[in-house]
This record gives C-alpha cells, structure tokens and sequence, in this order.
C-alpha cells in the first residue's frame, strides 16, 4: 500500500481502519457484547483486574459507550501508559507528544479535534509520517494491514488523542482566530455588533437626535411633552409585562420534571471561559467533578486566555480528569467571553453543550434535567435555562437586592416567557443547547458584550425556541458598589448593542419573530434600557409637582401636569412594587430572611441601575468592545438545602 494512494489525511484513515467510529449495537438484557469481550480480553492483557473490567463493561453497557472509554475515563490506568502499550502491541514508535510546526494547518483539521483519530506530520528531510491514535475495537484489524505492507508501518507512528488534539490547537491557533472573529461578521454581518450603529442606521439615528435638538431650541414644551409621554408609556409597558408574570406565577401549578428511562447517555460538552481567575479554579473543578454524568461521556473544555499564566497555571496543579481538556486562546482584539467560547466552539464533541462561569457551584443533577427535557420536548427548543440563585444575600444591601432581582427574572419572569413562547434575554451562565444548532446559527457574537442576550433573540429569529429548567447554579454577588456598577454598565452596553442590531431591518424584524413577539422584545429590551435612562428624571419630575403643590399655590399645576405626574407616579410606584414583589414570590422563606427589611432600599438600587445605563450609553461610543471584568473570589456561604427552590427540591 503506497501512501500516494490516497487523496487526503481522512481517505487514508478510512484505508487503514483508524477512522471509522464505533458504534454499539443493542445487546439482549444480561448479554454482553462480542465487541466489548474482545476489549475486556485485552485489557486483562494489560493486566486489569477481573473485577474491574467487570464494573466498567457495566457502566459501558448503561452508558453505550466502549469499555476503553470507560477505563481510561475511570483513570484506571493512564492514557500515555495504554496508548503506548497499544503502540506496542502493533509494532509502531510512540510519541506522548508531537511537534505542532510539522502539522500542516489544513481544510478540516478541526474535524480532529472533536474525533482525534490521525494527523500527517510533514517533514522537510524526509517523506511524510502519519500519526494515529490506535484503539482497541480496530487493534487487529489495524494489526493485520500493517503486517500485510512493511512500508505503512516504516510511515506511522502512534500517539494519544491529547497529543494530537494539543498539536492541533497550536497548529491551527491563529487560522482559527481569523475564523472566530470574522465567522459571525462575514457571512451575516446584520448579526453582527462589530460595526454599531450599522449603515443607515447611523444616518437615522444622527438625523433624529439632531431633529430632536432643533425642535427642542423652537418648541421645547411641545418636545420635552411628547417625550416625557412616550417614556412614560415605555416605562408603563416594562411595568405591566413584569405584573402579568407575577400574576402567573401566582396562579402557577406544580408542574413534574420530564421523566425517561434509563438509557445511553449523550456526550454532553461543559464549557467554562476563565479570564484572571486563578482564585476560583479548586472551587471550580471541584464543581464540575461532582456532575452526575458519565466520565465518559463528559467533555469539558476549561477555556482561558494562552497569556493569562496566572490561571493556566492554576489549572496545571488541579489534578484534571481525562475528560478535562484545557484550550488556550491566542491573544487578539475583541478580548470578550463570546470570543473566546466561539475559538472552542468548533472542538465541541457533545450533543449538547452547556456554558457555566468560572464562579459557579452546579446543582449536580443539572446536565441529567436538560437532557431529559431536551429529549421529552420539541426539536424547535434550542436552549435551556437555568435559574441562577444568589448565596450571599446576607453580606450587604447589594448582595441582596441583587439576589431579589435575580429571583424575579430567573424564577418568574424568564419561565412565564418560556411558557408564552416569547423572546428570552438568556443569562450569561448555565444555557443548555444543541450544539448542531448553537453551530448552525454561528455561535456567539465575539463583539457583543452580552452575548447571551444576543444570541437568545438570534435562535429566536431563526425559528427556535428557548425552555428552562429548574435544577439551579449559584452564585455569588458583587457586594462593593464599584464591581456591581462595572459588570452592570458591560450588560447596559450589551442590551443596547443588541437593540441595535435587531433594529437595522424593523419590518423583517417583525416577519421573522411575529407581531407580538416583536413588541416584547421592544419592551424587554429597548423599554428596560429607556426606562432606566428616565428613571432619575422622572423622580425629579415628580419632586418638582410635589414641590409646587406644596409649596406654591395648587393652581400652578394644571390638569396635563397633574395627569402626567399620576402616571409617573404609578409607574415608579409600580416598578418597585413588582420588582420587590416578583423576587419574593421567587425566593425561598430562607431567601427571604436572608434580605431581611433591605428590599426598602430598592430605590437606591434602582438609581444605580439608571447610573449604569448613562454610563453604557458614553461607552458605547468611546469603547464598545471593552469587557469590563468582574473579579471573582472563593464562594464565602455555603449551599444550604433549606435554600432550593421548592420547583429543583
């Protein structure tokens, strides 16, 4: 067999045996598979007990996996240590590592990252060698073409899918680069916040604020009214959508969790982008350690920056698992966490892929509840969401707020959402998804700062839908003013780069989401960030009419004044009502002693809120790609049962 032979690297790996995947067929109840005895016969080969080889051929027979898979992601015995006996066995040189410069970046080299199988490893001095990851269902078979042609075996050497995975991802590091921050850009660039405001839109968006500024010199009551009206209105509209998920989820009834037999599990892909977070890195893998899921059937992806050492660093002392694969990033602009997920994206070898943050504790049983669901429900759910449950309410006013607000959207607001089948502004954390859908729609935007968001609305558009779930991820508050303000202004930024670019094309807007869903979007979105723009000058509106009432005569206020402070009243009032109202009815009796009388502070909070979205409008335009990092530490409170939400208990 000449090497010439074959057109490509896959060709090859098809001749020689090496790259056809093994699939499982269904054994009767007690029997086990001849393909899994002749695995079990070499591993007591290799000098594995008969009890253990035993265990494993059960949990791969529950898993539908391969018994290999199941040892080595039992740590058993190591992989440099099998795929060298392996290497052994069929007469070739191993190499534990290999040298990224001799492989050729080619079409479809990423392939090889989610099913490591065979590379070429081009050499200047001499003819090409091919690299193979051996395994044990293909051994003899691979065994017998080598002994049949002396020369294939003169041209091949073995490795571990680590190694070649490692090769790879240094081989192809800045073609990929290119690939994740131009991908979204080039080939839908409507989608696209690497450009904001897009084409006309700036035209129109200058024109209108000039208009406004002119008329505001000519017929400044007439303008001042009409925009006091129309916020007014908007800030109603954010009120009211609020209310009816409250009302909802008063009315609510229990509803099961979807319930399968026992079977084959999926592959499921667990991403975590760390940035700056050496702190949390023991929290973190100890949280991911404790997911019940198949070992075997776990593949996750610890994603950092190649120059942040202080992290990788951190991740080199963990002792990591075989399902563990730790991506470097090269250094580039935008430095985003969309960037970085959608770098590792294309390696994701999971049906399923959920993303977590590097501070997050994980309910366990949280993969075991979105695969269930997903399989339960319609091939239209593209996405999971989880709720988010704060932890230290008790440590300060913000912390507690903080955990009141994320009551009301994670347990309220976002599952009454999901039930109507509108748009959801997903949360930065602990979204489930198909993966051949998250990749069919192009990931995440690197250059939207809220990338959840976007990408949300983006499923949306395509004709997918978002569920969520109830097993919970917790999570720590910013509890200093600076951090919470920082992290909020990056979210105000993200939300109006996302109106933005929903709004380049209204009316195809419209005929993509519908009539209704589009105007929830307006107001989920676009009334959320005008509302909070207005809230300072709406309370100073109502402390000038309070002010002339009391103050001056009462005939000074005439009835269009008294009608627009009873709406602006009605909508603060409302606003703190149902904000204070939707966490409670959100939050656990624990939860609620937790924030004690501190939900009487909301209209500080509120303030800050207003604060973060002037500040996002200025950076929008002086630096809209700049991610401002939230520093994260050691969680400091302990999960306490007594703290689940009764719909995850």
């Amino acid at each position: 067999m000449m090497l010439a032979e074959y057109p490509d690297d896959m060709a090859f790996a098809t001749a020689i045996g090496v790259g056809q995947e093994t699939v499982l067929p269904p054994a009767e109840e007690g029997q086990v598979p001849d393909r899994l005895m002749d695995e079990a016969r070499l591993f007591r080969r290799l000098g594995l007990s008969k009890p253990l080889i035993s265990a494993m051929l059960v949990q791969a027979g529950r898993n539908g996996t391969t018994l290999e898979a199941e040892v080595l992601a039992s740590g058993a015995i190591s992989h440099d240590i099998y795929y060298e006996a392996l290497a052994d066995i069929l007469g070739l040189p191993f190499h534990p590592a290999l040298d990224p410069k001799e492989i050729e970046d080619l079409p479809g080299a990423d392939s090889q990252l989610v099913e490591p199988v065979m590379v070429r490893l081009r050499q200047p001095a001499r003819a090409p060698i091919t690299a193979i990851v051996p395994s044990a269902a293909r051994l003899d078979d691979l065994r017998g073409r080598l002994q049949a042609s002396g020369e294939m075996r003169s041209r091949m050497i073995a490795t571990t899918p680590t190694a070649l995975r490692a090769a790879l991802w240094q081989a192809g590091r800045g073609r990929r680069l290119r690939e994740t921050v131009e991908q979204l850009f080039g080939t839908a660039p409507e989608a696209s916040a690497r450009i904001t405001p897009w084409g006309q839109q700036g035209f129109y968006i200058g024109t209108a604020l000039t208009l406004v500024a002119m008329l505001l010199l000519t017929q400044p009551g007439t303008v001042l009214l009409l925009l006091h009206i129309v916020l007014g209105l908007f800030f109603s509209a954010t009120v009211v959508i609020r209310a009816v998920a409250l009302l909802a989820k008063w009315w609510e009834t229990y509803r099961p969790r979807p319930t399968l037999p026992l079977g084959q599990r999926p592959v499921y892909s667990v991403f975590v982008a760390l940035y700056r977070e050496a702190a949390v890195v023991p929290q973190l893998v100890a949280t991911l350690d404790r997911l019940r899921w198949p070992a075997s059937c776990l593949d996750i992806k610890l994603i950092c920056e190649a120059d942040d050492r202080e992290t990788l660093d951190a991740l080199a002392a963990m002792p990591l698992g075989p399902q563990y694969e730790v991506v470097e990033v090269p250094p580039g602009r935008p430095r985003t966490k969309p960037k970085a997920l959608t770098y590792a994206l294309g390696a994701a070898r999971g049906n399923y892929l959920v993303i977590y943050d590097a501070e997050d504790r994980v309910d366990p049983m949280q993969l075991e509840e979105a695969w269930r669901t997903f399989t339960a429900g319609p091939a239209h759910i593209a996405c999971l969401q989880a709720p988010l449950i704060i932890t230290n309410a008790r440590e300060n006013w913000i912390s507690a707020l903080f955990a009141v607000e994320y009551a009301g959207l994670f347990r309220v607001l976002l599952p009454r959402l999901a039930a109507a089948r509108m748009p959801m502004p997903l949360g930065g954390t602990s979204n489930h998804f198909r993966t051949a859908v998250l990749q069919e729609v192009g990931g995440w935007d690197p250059y939207n700062v809220t990338e959840d968001a976007d990408l949300g609305l983006r499923l949306y558009r395509r004709g997918y839908r978002c569920g969520v779930i109830s097993r919970p991820t917790y999570e720590e508050a910013p509890t200093q003013v600076r951090a919470w303000l920082g992290q909020r202004t990056r979210w105000f930024k993200g939300w109006l780069q996302t109106w933005l670019v929903l709004m380049r094309k209204p009316a195809q807007l419209v005929r993509e989401m519908g009539l209704g869903p589009s105007l929830v979007f307006q107001v989920l979105v676009g009334g959320l960030i005008l509302s909070s723009l207005a809230h300072p000058l709406i309370l100073g509106y109502i402390g000038v009419i309070v002010w002339r009432l009391a103050v001056l005569e009462a005939t000074t206020v005439g009835p269009l004044d008294l009608t627009l402070f009873a709406l602006d009243f009605a909508n603060i009032a409302g606003s703190y009502a149902v904000f204070i109202a939707l966490g409670r009815i959100g939050m656990t009796q624990a939860e609620r002693l937790a924030v004690g009388p501190r939900w009487l502070l909301t209209p500080l909070y509120w303030l800050l809120i207003s604060q973060a979205a002037w500040r996002a409008v200025r950076e929008l335009h002086s630096n809209p790609f700049f991610w401002n990092k939230t520093a994260h530490r050691p969680a400091q409170t302990k999960v306490q049962p007594e703290a689940m939400p009764a719909a995850a208990e």
